[in-house]
């Protein structure tokens, strides 16, 4: 049921980015004097549709995969007056860019937000004004239970917060790790915080090491509080993690690449180390699946707090996505229209119908193989 339910907020959060996306487009395409015909959230078999005051049709659709906008000539050749083909270059660009910048404002008004309650403490030098800013230690949480140790058969889980151990309080997982192995053989009491409520177990600590006297590994979250810096601490951040979204898909491209020509090496071990560099390209990648059936759903049984990280996580990866000169994304599309404009050719309607289909299926033959590698991770 927990499943279930992380997946319905996932997709409820994923219709609601794409939609702000779409609004963005929809937005600066009407300033713009381009004629929106249709702002749909969702995808047609068609649920609902209204005429709205301003002449857009809005629309409610049956597949929750986001939502779309529909302009007049929307080809780049189109020069009827309001068609997106009649706008000039620059205010073609404003309407592409425009979802990538709405995108990475939700972003940062969420991290903004979260530098008020608690903003989750990723990177080593994550940003924070010093004379305004509270360093928040969150209990132990455990990040993995070992199946049939001691832990596991007590009831713990993933993400059961230590509250005492043995009878002590524990500070930290070394003072966690320090009161197993002084209590290893002996039959303990665990107080544990599990979504706020406090519950008690019993577990018999093993007497050897192996895999941990308790069967668990565990960690301590640390959150950034801010009052009025607030809204720097969140758009800073938000720029230090499109920095390092854009490293991500770098090192991403790179290992995939590295991996594929070492694939070509007789040499074995070559080959071998190649695999590696694949397998590591590939578990740095999440798919619908992947985010749906297991990001969405762990986040959102750590608390409103990690959800709300999540999200604007997800908001700004797509507006680095769709930043990036990669045909049938907003990027792409610029990207072509630029470089037509640059060569001083024509970008008739059939030409840019060719370059976006392509761009398309190879995006759509690269999320079937990141969902079907998802489905493979969910079943491991």
């Amino acid at each position: 049921m927990e499943l279930i339910f992380g997946i319905i907020v996932g997709v409820l959060i994923l219709v609601f980015l794409v939609t702000v996306h779409e609004l963005g487009h929809a937005i600066f395409a009407r300033r713009n004097g381009v004629v929106v015909e249709e702002f749909g959230i969702g995808f047609p078999p068609r649920a609902w549709a209204k005429k709205l005051k301003n002449g857009v049709l809005f629309t409610l659709n049956w597949l929750p995969l986001g939502g779309f906008v529909k302009l007049q000539g929307e080809h780049d050749a189109a020069s009827k007056k309001g068609d997106y083909g009649a706008a000039t270059f620059w205010q073609k660009t404003r309407i592409l860019l425009a979802g990538v910048l709405i995108n990475w404002v939700v972003a940062a008004l969420l991290l903004t937000i979260l530098a008020w309650t608690g903003l989750p403490k990723i990177l080593p030098n994550q940003f924070s004004v010093a004379n305004d800013t509270t360093i928040i230690k969150r209990p132990i949480e455990l990040g993995l239970v070992v199946k049939d140790s001691p832990a596991d058969k007590a009831g713990l889980k993933v993400g059961d917060q230590i509250v005492r151990f043995a009878g002590r309080s524990v500070a930290s997982a070394e003072d966690l790790s320090a009161a197993t192995e002084a209590n290893k053989g002996k039959t303990v009491e665990i107080i544990y915080a599990r979504r706020g409520v406090e519950s008690t177990t019993n577990a018999t600590l093993k007497a050897d090491k192996q895999d941990g006297y308790l069967g668990v590994s565990s960690g301590q979250r640390e959150q950034i509080q801010a009052t009025w810096s607030a809204p720097i601490v969140g758009v800073v951040t938000t720029g230090q993690f499109t920095v390092v979204t854009l490293q991500g898909l770098g090192d991403l491209v790179a290992n995939f690449t590295k991996g594929i020509v070492m694939h070509l090496s007789l040499d074995s071990s070559v080959r071998e180390e190649g695999g590696r560099n694949l397998e590591k390209a590939g578990n740095s990648v999440a798919g619908p699946v992947g985010i749906l059936g297991t990001i969405f759903p762990a986040a959102e049984r750590a608390g409103p707090t990690q959800l709300i990280f999540l999200t604007a996580i997800v908001s700004l990866t797509l507006a680095v996505m769709n930043a990036l000169p990669i045909p049938a994304l907003d990027g792409g599309r610029w990207f072509t229209m630029a470089l037509f404009r640059l060569l001083k050719k024509p970008l008739t309607k059939e030409i840019e119908e060719k370059i976006q289909a392509t761009g398309f299926m190879i995006l759509m033959g690269l999320i079937i193989i990141v969902t079907i590698a998802d489905v493979g991770k969910l079943f491991n």
